[in-house]
């Protein structure tokens, strides 16, 4: 897969210069699977081999990671918190409440969570999502995004740039950062599904009348 997604980059940027990789990156936040781990370095690298500057590289890749926010935002947006509400009501384990909570969080703190979760691997594309249901102010999601996503892609540009026909390295390492970055998320929905089936046994005893010690 490494070998096709590197092929399809390169044959995009040799056809149409640097807009392919801002094209690139829009599929890569629409599409997760297509990794900026592997386009952004090899577009730093081919910037130095002449194709096109390196400041029109990362002006495109910063468009397409606006772009690609955008498109997930709207569909965060058009799905809303109350058909979210009413759906998590309808899942074992969870309930309206807790997407009414989620979204009160997301309004004191989407900001931070907009720019940091842009620099995190698995998580810089689906956090537009929760900012779109949240209804997120455009202006503050968009300035947020641009600041994340500008300083994503002028690090691993640059590191392909500085680096050149090891720009690959930049993909080894970051691999082995999103791993840990999986695990991390997988130990959390672990534990989130702990935490919802533990309060769905207190709700349960309490509605038998029982002592709260005897709940386990």
């Amino acid at each position: 897969m490494f070998e096709r997604v590197v092929d399809w980059v390169v044959s995009l940027m040799t056809v149409i210069g640097a807009p392919g990789v801002g094209m690139a990156i829009l599929l890569e936040n629409v599409f997760p699977p297509i990794p900026s781990e592997v386009v952004l370095p090899l577009a730093g690298f081919t910037a130095q081999q002449g194709n096109f500057s390196v400041v029109a590289a990362l002006l495109w890749a910063t468009a397409g990671s606006l772009v690609g926010a955008w498109l997930l935002y709207a569909l965060g947006a058009a799905f809303g918190e109350r058909r979210l509400a009413a759906i998590a009501d309808k899942i074992p384990l969870t309930e309206a409440g807790d997407v009414h909570r989620a979204t009160a969080w997301f309004d004191r703190h989407g900001a931070r969570a907009i720019f940091l979760g842009r620099l995190v691997p698995g998580v810089r594309s689906l956090i537009s999502i929760p900012a779109g249901v949240d209804r997120m102010n455009p202006l503050t999601f968009t300035l947020y995004t641009l600041l994340g996503s500008a300083l994503w892609n002028s690090l691993l540009i640059g590191a392909g740039y500085l680096l050149g026909t090891r720009w690959h390295l930049v993909e080894q390492y970051m691999g082995v950062i999103s791993r840990v970055v999986y695990v991390i998320l997988v130990a959390l929905l672990v534990y989130l599904v702990w935490w919802l089936i533990r309060r769905q046994r207190r709700a349960a005893t309490a509605a038998k009348g029982l002592p709260q010690d005897e709940q386990d």
